[in-house]
């Protein structure tokens, strides 16, 4: 959505695997989610609890009721479900007509889907993880979650883009200036990260409110507190460190492994937002196996649907006006050229070049 408001050029090469990325939402995720959905008034504590005397569950209600987490759960998959198919589906219309007006209605819904998104993240923020201890209370962990989802986002793209020009099928589309964009903004979320995540924890230390304070409390018990550490240094000074340099972020070899320890720790981010509610001891490490199992099948059944997708559809948009602006290639328009004629010129003899390599 960035890409379309923006009118952006040098992301135009990552635009389509992208789209897939976002459609793998529906049916697959949404079919990962439906034991969360069918587990619920065993997994929140405060379903069913319609009589319970505690202020704080009565003070958010009807938010924290069964059916208002049904709604707020189909409100969410919904509209990322409309905004993934919407935008496929004007990029897809885009390659066979060439028509600017795909441009158009890309952009119109990246401009809704912007604010839809932010709303419907936090909502699923809120009603999916922070409710798990309804007492607490923090108005940044919206943007926490948020930031932690693009921060994991840009490492995958950064490792699919170079996996897929590595194998011919981004030839000459992905030049040193995208590389070098994605590590610059994978550099960019991990300070923003870290300042989210600090910020949240210096207000609440700061106020000192019990209805606060116990979250922080909670994890710092037994080996939660070692987990914390981690999160300092392997979630915001190692990366730091690691991208500050200009050259690496061009070099695959150093990046492939920074971004697959970049999803290390947004897993261990997740584990010490969730886990500590049922083992409050410490984090659970023989039970390690079963959260690997659980990553190992969905990772493979959604990269399976990614593939197919892949191999279904153009690898890059044909006629994408910017396509030839993103790779160092510009015409001034002169009375009768059409763009899109142009980049699909362009793309067609990128991916004939690349067959033949």
């Amino acid at each position: 959505m960035m890409h379309h408001l923006f009118d952006a050029a040098w992301s135009v090469p990552l635009r389509r695997f992208c789209e897939h990325l976002t459609c793998l939402l529906y049916p697959w995720l949404l079919v990962f989610f439906l034991p969360v959905a069918l587990l619920a008034p065993e997994i929140y504590a405060w379903i069913g609890a319609a009589a319970h005397p505690d202020h704080s569950l009565h003070a958010k209600w009807p938010l924290f009721t069964l059916p208002m987490f049904y709604a707020t759960a189909g409100l969410c998959f919904s509209v990322w479900w409309l905004l993934a198919a919407r935008l496929r589906f004007w990029s897809l219309k885009q390659d066979e007509t060439g028509s600017a007006d795909c441009t158009y209605r890309m952009r119109v819904h990246s401009a809704w889907g912007i604010v839809a998104y932010a709303f419907t993240l936090t909502f699923g923020a809120i009603m999916w993880m922070k409710a798990l201890q309804y007492h607490w209370y923090s108005t940044m962990y919206g943007v926490y979650y948020f930031a932690g989802c693009v921060w994991v986002a840009l490492a995958v793209a950064y490792l699919i883009a170079a996996a897929l020009d590595h194998r011919g099928w981004l030839y000459e589309t992905m030049r040193g200036e995208q590389y070098y964009f994605l590590g610059s903004l994978l550099l960019a979320f991990t300070v923003f990260s870290a300042y989210i995540h600090f910020g949240q924890y210096f207000v609440i230390w700061n106020g000192n409110i019990p209805e606060e304070t116990f979250w922080y409390v909670l994890r710092e018990r037994g080996t939660w507190f070692a987990i914390g550490l981690v999160l300092v240094f392997g979630h915001f000074l190692v990366p730091f460190l690691a991208l500050l340099r200009i050259d690496v972020k061009l070099v695959a070899a150093f990046m492939a492994p920074l971004c697959a320890w970049i999803a290390l720790m947004q897993y261990f981010d997740l584990a010490f937002n969730i886990t500590p509610v049922l083992h409050p001891d410490g984090f659970p490490w023989r039970w390690c196996w079963l959260d690997a199992g659980c990553i190992a099948f969905m990772g493979g059944v959604l990269a399976k649907a990614f593939l197919r997708d892949l191999r279904v559809h153009p690898v890059l948009p044909l006629k994408d006006p910017r396509l030839s602006e993103a790779v160092g290639l510009y015409r001034v328009p002169t009375p009768g050229f059409d763009p899109a004629v142009g980049a699909e010129g362009l793309a067609q003899g990128l991916i004939s070049d690349a067959q033949h390599q």
